[in-house]
Parts: structure tokens; sequence; C-alpha cells
């Protein structure tokens, strides 16, 4: 999750929808000012890697004292206010009104059949005995909604960020975007975590007929939103 300051627009991050590669990329051109969430460890690596800024500003709301916010995060074991998967929800009440209503709100989406297969292989990366029905079945593939969906719509169902971006041509609209927002040079997405999945078949190859009706029924709010079919 990033709040940039300096150029204007919060990036809220979905799982399984490129967004660590994406937070990555976006924070080589963050401000001093810009808010930043921590990612893991090894993606933290990458990011020094790349050349991005990494996590700052992530304890305390904006115009409270620094050494506050580590303290409750210090109390609360680690919690941070400002937090990777974060909604809209959450973090419109920790932000001045003001640079909520002007900052240019965006995240990605992703066809839910394609993205179920990646958390699969995400999911089981260590060597889980799991078939993919079996996975599909079990309540893990609620985090698609919870790191989904929940993300960028309130309770009503109404989105809550002025662009939702395409998984599937996700560089060419960063590039849009990124000539909207001014931000002076190309956003080059790395590969963060594209080495879990082992199968690069197509979903329609991969899905049995369970796995395709159950996608369907979890993930009909997105089907219908984007427009993705089987």
């Amino acid at each position: 999750m990033i709040v940039s300051r300096r150029f204007g627009y919060i990036f809220l991050k979905t799982a399984r929808t490129a967004g660590t590669s994406t937070e990555i990329a976006l924070s080589r051109f963050a401000g001093p000012d810009d808010i930043i969430s921590p990612i893991m460890k090894e993606d933290e690596i990458l990011r020094r890697r790349e050349g991005g800024c990494g996590p700052q500003h992530h304890h305390a709301r904006p115009g409270q004292p620094a050494w506050q916010g580590r303290l409750r995060t210090l109390l609360r074991r680690g919690h941070c206010l400002f937090r990777n998967h974060m909604s809209a929800q959450e973090l419109r009440p920790l932000l001045p009104e003001q640079l909520w209503n002007d900052s240019f709100r965006f995240c990605v989406e992703r066809n839910p059949f394609d993205r179920a297969i990646s958390l699969y292989y995400w999911c089981c990366r260590r060597g889980e005995d799991t078939s993919l029905d079996e996975f599909l079945e079990s309540p893990r593939l609620n985090l698609l909604i919870e790191h989904g969906r929940r993300i960028y719509l309130d309770d009503a169902g109404e989105l809550l960020v002025h662009r939702v971006l395409r998984y599937e041509h996700l560089a060419c609209q960063l590039e849009e975007l990124r000539q909207e927002l001014g931000i002076p040079q190309p956003i080059r997405l790395p590969n963060a975590k594209s080495e879990c999945r082992r199968d690069r078949r197509h979903y329609s190859e991969v899905l049995s007929n369970f796995a395709r009706r159950r996608i369907e029924s979890l993930f009909e709010p997105e089907l219908q939103r984007f427009g993705y079919r089987y």
C-alpha cells in the first residue's frame, strides 16, 4: 500500500494480482513524505535491488509524532498502522480528509479463474500435498475475497477507488496512469513471487468442472462487474 503525496495517488494492494511487483515499481518514485507499508522480507530485498524506497511513515497517522506510532507498534507486537493489503475503508479514517479526496485511488483486479490457480500455488509453495480441487473447496479461497473486492469496495458494493486496472493489461495501463500522474520514468515491473506457479497452462486446461463452478459461485460479483468470462 502506498499513499503518494509526491504524485497524488493511493495504491491499494489486492492479492495475487502482481500487487507486490507494482508496489516495488512505484516505490522507485517515492517522495520523502509518502506512506509505504512493509512487505515480506524477501520482497524488501528485491525492492532494494530494484532501487525502490522501503517502508516509511507506516507507524503513525500523518501529523502524529513518529515516536508515538513506533511505541504503539511495539506495544501491539509489530502491528503497523499502515499495512500491506489494507482496505480503502480501513485507510480512509487514518488520512486527512483532503488527502483522501485529492488522491487518485487505484488497485488491480484479475480474472478469478486464473487468480484462484495463482493462490493455490502460492499457498502450496512449500510442498503441501493438496489437490487443486481440495484447495478450492477449502476456506483459504476466501483470501481472494478478503484481499480482493473488500480492498476497494464499501459495504454496499460501491467502488472506493477511481480506477481498477486489469492484471491482463497491467503494463500498458500503468503506462497510461504514469503519464496522467506525471511520474517521470516508465514503471518497470519486477517478477516478484512469480516463481511459485509451476503449471503455466491456460486455466481452462487446468480447472475441473467442479473448480469452474466453485469459482463462478464465489466470484460472481467480479465476473459481472468486470466482464470476465470462462
